[in-house]
């Protein structure tokens, strides 16, 4: 081999770790990307939960008379219909 040939090689392994370089940056990024849009997504769950829980408190608010009627008359009528024994 000829030292131009030397020349070309070095010259092809500079151009192709540099091309390793950009790749694999350019993946470490990608990864870096999908991470946050992960987190991100489970962000906006959190939140959308966050946001329903007073609605589920108003509602379980005004159901609550509405359950607690319905147990007192089911309790007095279990009362009337079984005597206890004496």
């Amino acid at each position: 081999m000829h030292l131009e040939d030397f020349g070309y090689v070095i010259g092809a392994l500079v151009v192709a770790a540099a091309l390793y370089v950009v790749f694999y940056y350019n993946r470490l990024v990608r990864a870096r990307n999908m991470m946050q849009e992960g987190w991100s997504g489970i962000d906006v769950q959190l939140r959308r939960r966050a946001d329903l829980v007073p609605n589920l408190i108003q509602t379980v608010k005004g159901y609550a008379p509405h359950e607690h009627g319905i147990f007192e008359d089911l309790a007095d009528k279990r009362a009337r219909a079984w005597p206890p024994i004496r």
